[in-house]
Formats: C-alpha cells, sequence, structure tokens
C-alpha cells in the first residue's frame, strides 16, 4: 500500500478520533460542571475544535506521515519505563477539565480572572503553534518514547529543534496551562503540575536515551545544549 493511501487512512482515524474527543471532552466538562450553562466550557471547546482542525490541515500539507506516527499510543521498541509515564499524561488531560468543571462550572472556588481567561487561550493558541511546528519538521513526532528503527530514525535538526532538544514538552506545557486558564480554573493548575513533572522526567529519560542510542543525536545535544527553555535548561 502506498504511503499515500495509508497517511490519508490515517487522518481519517484522526477525524474520527477527534470527534469522539469532542464528545468525551464535553462529558467530562459538563457533567463536572453540573450545568449546561458555563460559557468557559464552550468557549474552550470551540477553540480547541478550531485549533486542531487548523493543525491538521496544516500538518497534511506539510507531513502527512505525521498522522501515521501519532495513529497509535506505542510501537516496536517502546521503553519499559515510558509506558507507565504516557499513562499518567494521558491521565492528566481529562482530570484537567474534571477538576476545572467541578471549580468553574459548580462550585466556583477559585475562579481565574478574566485576564487570567483570556491569557489561557492565548496559550492554547502559541502552544498549538508550536507543537504543529515540531510535528510539521519531525516525521518521527510519536507518541511513544523509542528507536524507531523500523521507520529510519535520524536526528531533526531543523525548526525549533534548532534552538531546544525537546520543544515538544515545551509547548505541550504550555498548551496545559492554556486548557487550565482558559476554563476559567486556578485548581486545574494542579493535575498540570503533574503533568509537568512528568514531562520533567520524560524529557531526562529520553534524552538520556537518544544520546546512548540514536546515532548522531549526542553530537546534536552538544551543538544544541538545552533541553526546554535556552540558557535555562
Amino acid at each position: 500500500m502506498a504511503m499515500a493511501d495509508v497517511s490519508r487512512g490515517a487522518l481519517i482515524q484522526a477525524v474520527v478520533s477527534l470527534a469522539v474527543t469532542l464528545l468525551l471532552m464535553g462529558a467530562a466538562l459538563f457533567l463536572s460542571a453540573g450545568t449546561l450553562q458555563w460559557p468557559h466550557g464552550w468557549w474552550f471547546m470551540a477553540a480547541f475544535l478550531i485549533l486542531t482542525i487548523i493543525s491538521m490541515i496544516w500538518l497534511w500539507r506539510v507531513n502527512p506521515e505525521i498522522f501515521v506516527a501519532r495513529s497509535r499510543p506505542t510501537g516496536k521498541g517502546t521503553k519499559s519505563w515510558d509506558i507507565l509515564l504516557l499513562w499518567i499524561l494521558l491521565a492528566s488531560f481529562p482530570a484537567i477539565l474534571i477538576v476545572a468543571g467541578l471549580d468553574d462550572g459548580r462550585f466556583r472556588g477559585a475562579p481565574a480572572p478574566t485576564w487570567a481567561v483570556v491569557l489561557g487561550h492565548l496559550l492554547l493558541i502559541v502552544g498549538y503553534l508550536g507543537t504543529g511546528w515540531a510535528q510539521a519538521v519531525n516525521r518521527h513526532f510519536e507518541p511513544s518514547v523509542r528507536i524507531q528503527s523500523d521507520r529510519d530514525h535520524h536526528v531533526v535538526t531543523t525548526g525549533p529543534y534548532a534552538y531546544v532538544r525537546h520543544p515538544g514538552y515545551v509547548f505541550g506545557t504550555i498548551l496545559f496551562i492554556g486548557v487550565a486558564l482558559a476554563l476559567g480554573s486556578l485548581w486545574a493548575l494542579a493535575p498540570v503540575a503533574l503533568a509537568t513533572l512528568v514531562l520533567v522526567i520524560r524529557t531526562r529519560l529520553e534524552d538520556a536515551t537518544l544520546q546512548c542510542e540514536l546515532p548522531g543525536y549526542a553530537e546534536y545535544a552538544a551543538r544544541v545544549r538545552y533541553k526546554w527553555i535556552p540558557g535555562v535548561w
């Protein structure tokens, strides 16, 4: 089967997954909120849908193979330690939604000010653009950590990878913070903090794996010194 056909099938799968994700997100948000009359929830759902569609169209144009790479949570050679970390990360997103629904939608325990909600939507945009940029230049941007010997794994040095070694985690963290704030919840930053901690741990383990097992990565790491933030770490 041609790669174009495989990528098209993966794109269709991604569209179906988006529809299912929207249904599950809506359930998590509005069941925890206890009401459909929650403007922050609806504004977030609209922003998520629009940004996801824009991202999918962009990636289909510049790197359709990414839909194949992202279509499965794990692959051959996925590191055993990453399976646990991956499950925690996967659970953290619905946790953010549920906590936000309980906080801002139901109990109004720690409502975020309007400026923080606006900032949250701006961070959503930055997070989507950043992760999309990383995926656009990196055909190996898979969900799990593994050496992709079945996919000609090589070091990517263009795009955001010219500045930091793990831009996907940087922009993913920004995206998670944006979700919590866009939903008007400060308590939802608690699961964001957990997800960020897991991403830091995963970064260290993944970077060590790549330096040991991926040809050329150690030389790349010597040139691009920082993992997340230039001049910091």
